[in-house]
């Protein structure tokens, strides 16, 4: 099993001619690729389940199923192994055929070494591009909740952990409430490491019937069960190379637990409805919102599988112990969502932003954009004022009015910088406690010392009592 990036490439080389097979067998080693070999179209393709091939050599003329019928089969099997035909009968037209039906080259008998070295190192730089692109695809379109945004104490710690961890190989086991941003973490993770331009994959375990689990995660063979048509790749081979992430694993059932903890200890498994083993190269992270601890105690979760993931825990804080990041997402959502709903809202008035920074967050950063989301959606104004929150978040605000917010020129902009967004809340806050840096602390989830170092020394004077 190869890695792809940094180690050897693998080449599949495929001819019933047993001395050009191994002549070619030598070329390629001396060349530093890993070589496969097979005597027929049908050996081939066992190879081409069981192994990542990146680039296939296939004689033309062989028995029983001659290189375009091999060339046909491996782009449903496999189609990102670049195939290159050669053949001692070529002509133009035989040339032009197999490029129609997806060859990358075609090269013709007797071989000379130096062309077919050549042509096979286009074939995986024309892979390797064609891979990087795709990747680069998914991560522009796809959809994230949103970015690692805020400044806590707590979450910088996090922050700490995954830079560290991030480079690495080891499993990481993200645990931590719904809603607290356990999928952006393990996405920061992946970017973090050497796998950043592979495949990042992410399953939530939760979300899947236990019935098709074993077969979404495996993949499975034509005739496995009943509508299993063709062949499929489970997401362990979608992301191999990559990362894979098993979101709520402790919803795992423990006959998939124990298939999984295969996967871990031999980085191998089967697909349904097969015998043949297939490798897959993987980096997991695991989450969940569950004590698997107390699973394993409860017998729900094996306790092998469990210190198989508990490599490196992530504890991920929930909101209500980082509300001092509230502004800072707050802010970022409302950008978000008024260019989504094309509306020309500017800011969130201190009012609001108070309701907001008071609110406990039972449904963590999840919450807090849905709730800035209906706000921009409902809001007719320039601005997100108390009456565009929902009542449980509206009626926690302690500066009553917007309009005399509005008469002081106080709001929060959402085209202010983060150090300026935090600056005016701070401001509104001790306003609010009425000069107590203390409980202006406590409501913004910071430490006093953060309040003064933020206000600086020509500010220590201002806000009245508490500042002894």
């Amino acid at each position: 099993m190869v890695m792809e990036a940094g180690l050897a490439k693998t080449i599949l080389l495929v001819d019933d001619e047993r001395p050009h097979l191994e002549s070619l067998v030598r070329i390629f080693n001396k060349e530093g690729y890993h070589t496969l070999t097979a005597a027929s179209g049908k050996e081939a393709l066992q190879v081409l389940r069981q192994h990542h091939v990146h680039v296939m050599l296939t004689d033309m003329v062989m028995p029983q199923m001659n290189g375009s019928e091999l060339l046909r089969a491996t782009r449903s099997i496999s189609p990102e192994t670049e195939v290159i035909v050669m053949t001692a009968y070529g002509t133009i037209e035989t040339a032009v055929e197999t490029m129609k039906e997806g060859a990358y080259d075609f090269v013709t008998k007797p071989l000379k070494k130096v062309l077919i070295t050549k042509v096979v190192r286009r074939a995986i730089e024309k892979r390797k591009l064609l891979l990087e692109n795709r990747s680069l695809r998914r991560q522009l379109e796809s959809v994230r909740p949103h970015d690692i945004i805020g400044q806590s104490s707590a979450l910088l710690e996090t922050m700490k952990i995954i830079r560290q961890a991030g480079p690495s190989s080891a499993t990481v086991l993200l645990s931590g409430e719904s809603g607290t941003g356990k999928e952006v973490l393990a996405r920061a993770i992946h970017r973090c490491s050497s796998r950043a331009e592979q495949s990042f994959v992410a399953v939530n375990c939760a979300a899947l019937p236990e019935s098709i689990m074993e077969s979404e995660l495996f993949g499975y063979e034509p005739g496995a069960f009943t509508g299993a048509n063709s062949r499929r790749e489970g997401r362990f081979e979608a992301a191999h190379g990559g990362t894979l992430l098993l979101d709520e694993v402790g919803e795992l059932s423990v006959p998939t637990q124990v298939k999984l903890l295969r996967v871990l200890q031999e980085g191998e498994f089967e697909r349904l409805g097969s015998s043949q083993t297939c490798k897959v190269d993987i980096r997991l992270l695991a989450a969940t919102n569950q004590d698997l601890k107390k699973a394993v105690q409860e017998g729900r979760f094996r306790q092998d599988l469990y210190y198989r993931l508990h490599v490196i825990p992530i504890e991920v804080p929930p909101l209500r112990e980082r509300t001092g990041d509230v502004p800072l997402l707050a802010n970022f959502f409302l950008r978000r969502y008024a260019k989504k709903n094309d509306k020309e809202i500017q800011a969130i008035t201190a009012g609001a932003m108070d309701a907001l920074a008071r609110h406990s967050w039972p449904g963590n950063v999840r919450e807090l954009e849905n709730v800035i989301e209906r706000a921009v959606v409902l809001s007719t104004g320039p601005v997100i004022d108390l009456v565009d929150l929902p009542a449980p978040v509206s009626q926690l605000s302690d500066i009553s009015s917007s309009k005399s917010v509005e008469d002081r020129g106080v709001y929060l902009s959402v085209g202010t910088s983060l150090e300026d967004a935090e600056m005016a809340l701070l401001r509104e806050t001790l306003k609010a406690t009425g000069g107590d840096k203390n409980l202006a602390a406590k409501i913004l989830g910071v430490a006093t010392r953060t309040i003064y170092r933020k206000l600086g020394s020509n500010e220590q004077d201002e806000g009245g009592k508490g500042d002894s």
